[in-house]
């Protein structure tokens, strides 16, 4: 009867410590977006403005990649108090958030093209953040082959997955409509 119990209090205090491990586990978990930078996201309420943020977002993983340090001018003090230091963490983990801020950025476009599939913004944010794409594309197969693990190879895979879909949904929209000039009238 004794080791009915023991084993009952065993299994329950083991059944509390995977619980307990699963839910650190799950709080730990890591934001793509620095605070400021979801701030920023939350702010820009117009499309081609909050995927201004993204790509400035995604950029910043860049310079924190390649131990880029901003310069010391009134410029960069302005940003430092916009958008906080550059982010931290693992390259493995600054090329996920890479991946995962192309991700949002994409999802944002087709949920107002869901909801709005006139919208006017839908075609400048997309070419704005196939624009930027292209260049992480390079910068992407750059880092490539410096991946020194698995985590950072699966990371620049997905993030170049992810930039290659939006070059390829901004390759499929109709070339941007010219403004026509008034021509002067002839005296």
């Amino acid at each position: 009867m004794r080791q009915k119990l023991h084993k009952i209090r065993c299994g329950a205090v083991m059944l509390i410590l995977s619980f307990a491990l699963s839910a650190s586990a799950q709080s730990g978990a890591r934001d793509h977006l620095t605070p400021q930078e979801t701030d920023l996201v939350r702010d820009a309420q117009i499309l081609d403005k909050r995927v201004e943020v993204f790509i400035r977002a995604a950029e910043r993983r860049f310079m924190a990649i390649s131990g880029t340090t901003v310069p010391a001018s009134k410029q960069a003090q302005k940003d430092l108090d916009k958008w906080g230091e550059l982010p931290k963490g693992t390259r493995a983990e600054l090329l996920d958030d890479l991946a995962k801020i192309l991700d949002e950025a994409s999802t944002n476009i087709d949920d107002v093209s869901a909801r709005d599939e006139k919208n006017v913004l839908i075609p400048k944010a997309l070419r704005k953040l196939s624009a930027a794409s292209t260049s992480f594309l390079v910068q992407l197969s750059a880092l490539s082959p410096q991946a020194k693990d698995e985590d950072e190879r699966a990371a620049i895979a997905q993030a170049i997955e992810n930039a290659q879909a939006i070059v390829d949904a901004a390759n499929k929209l109709p070339p941007p409509a010219t403004k026509k000039k008034d021509k002067p009238p002839k005296s």
